[in-house]
């Protein structure tokens, strides 16, 4: 299976032992897809772009995931430094100017957990 995003990927994947994959897109969506089918299970949308790995734990028999937003980087760079022409900063502002979209700038920075 093959699930199209918008943008390329900046954080990495987590896989669970109940095959569910957990990951984020640089338009602010944290999502929850069946390992086996690629089949969306749950997606929830946080204040800023996903740049970061997502992340699980446990705590006194809670099961946790989560992830770190914030648009930085060369993804971020022609939004946070107001950067217009598309070959600027070696073509990421053309790449990911549709950004502004999705994230205000500053994007700001967060770190989101749920509960399983």
């Amino acid at each position: 299976w093959y699930n199209k995003e918008k943008f390329s990927a900046w954080g990495g994947v987590l896989t669970t032992s109940t095959n569910v994959v957990f990951y984020g897109t640089l338009d602010r969506w944290f999502k929850a897809v069946d390992a086996q089918s690629g089949k969306e299970l749950w997606k929830f949308q946080l204040g800023s772009g996903i740049i970061g790995n997502a992340f699980t734990y446990g705590n006194k028999g809670k099961q946790y995931v989560g992830t770190f937003s914030g648009i930085g980087g060369w993804a971020g760079v022609a939004m946070n430094l107001g950067l217009t022409n598309d070959t600027d900063a070696l073509g990421a502002a053309g790449g990911y100017k549709e950004l502004t979209k999705y994230n205000a700038a500053p994007g700001g920075g967060g770190l989101t957990v749920f509960s399983l």
